[in-house]
């Protein structure tokens, strides 16, 4: 009896410590499942924390700051964005901003949907012009602010030599401060409408055929076809497209520092931020800047969001 007693004791005692092993395994399965999503995310959250968040916080830090880089930081308020709002220059440099945006944003997408509409047909030939409207994409903006420098010199340049040619009067592209902005516009257009318009021909394909068979059935116009049912299905994408162009163009800085330094009226708020920083060595002034165009980029973003999203239909 004795015997069996402790038999039974042991293999009572086995059979628990298997249970807790098999609880303890389930536990850590359960555990390693949840923890998956999260070390996938982890290498990603880590680079946005050290490359996005921790600078952002760092910059707004500085602007409340006078620093040079070589001298200790002091602490002067708000005097940073007190004299940037009295600084008529700084609201110029907005307003050029909000210019160039508006003139690339605009021309970009418009151009884009035109030839969106005249490519979308899956032919041959439509393939080629897609593949060549593209090619100006995958090139380096430096090297196309380089060539497109050269073409718009006032003596030596390509178009003002298609103007003689013309008999038409010659153009000062860069020098004139009416005309360059307008110029640097034409460039970040001419770089980008190619991407613009092999997206828009994406979201003319997915349109269902069934939709244009049903407007034909109903005698609609072409236009009236267009704003009906193109228009709306499209809307995600034109979303999306107008969105990226308007923080794109408040943010653009190669096509100025190359082409005109600034001058001649195309000094913009990144530009101007770059001068201050790194020519003129305000840290603190040129971070306060910063602060300000994540504002507007912010505002703009939230507006857009608020209100033209709701015009958007998702299928």
């Amino acid at each position: 009896m004795a015997n069996n007693y402790v038999s039974d004791r042991r293999s009572q005692s086995i059979e628990s410590r298997a249970l807790k092993v098999n609880t303890r395994g389930e536990t850590l399965k359960i555990i390693g499942k949840k923890a998956l999503p999260y070390g996938l995310v982890a290498p990603s959250l880590v680079v946005f924390i050290v490359f996005m968040i921790y600078p952002m916080i760092y910059m707004i830090y500085l602007s409340f700051h006078k620093w040079n880089m070589l001298s200790d930081k002091t602490f002067i308020g708000f005097s940073n964005y007190t004299k940037l709002f009295s600084d008529p220059s700084f609201l110029e440099v907005v307003m050029t901003t909000v210019k160039f945006m508006v003139g690339t944003v605009s021309v970009s997408v418009i151009l884009a949907l035109i030839l969106a509409l005249y490519l979308k047909e899956n032919t041959a030939i439509n393939k080629f012009l897609q593949s060549v409207i593209f090619a100006p994409y995958i090139v380096s903006l430096v090297s196309i602010s380089f060539i497109f420098m050269w073409m718009m010199d006032s003596d030596l340049g390509l178009f003002n030599y298609a103007l003689n040619l013309l008999h038409l009067p010659t153009v000062r592209w860069l020098e004139n401060p009416n005309v360059a902005i307008y110029s640097l516009v034409l460039v970040n257009v001419w770089k980008g409408v190619g991407y613009y318009t092999l997206i828009f021909i994406s979201a003319f394909q997915s349109i269902p055929p069934y939709l244009y068979e049903a407007a034909k059935l109903d005698n609609a116009s072409k236009t009236k076809t267009f704003f009906k049912i193109t228009l709306p299905m499209i809307s995600p994408t034109l979303f999306f497209i107008t969105l990226t162009g308007i923080i794109g163009g408040l943010k653009v800085f190669e096509t100025i520092n190359i082409m005109t330094a600034g001058a001649n009226g195309t000094n913009t708020l990144v530009y101007n931020l770059y001068q201050y920083g790194f020519q003129f060595h305000k840290i603190g002034y040129a971070s306060a800047m910063g602060v300000i165009l994540m504002v507007i980029i912010g505002i703009l973003t939230l507006f857009y969001f608020n209100t033209l999203s709701k015009r958007v239909h998702y299928r």
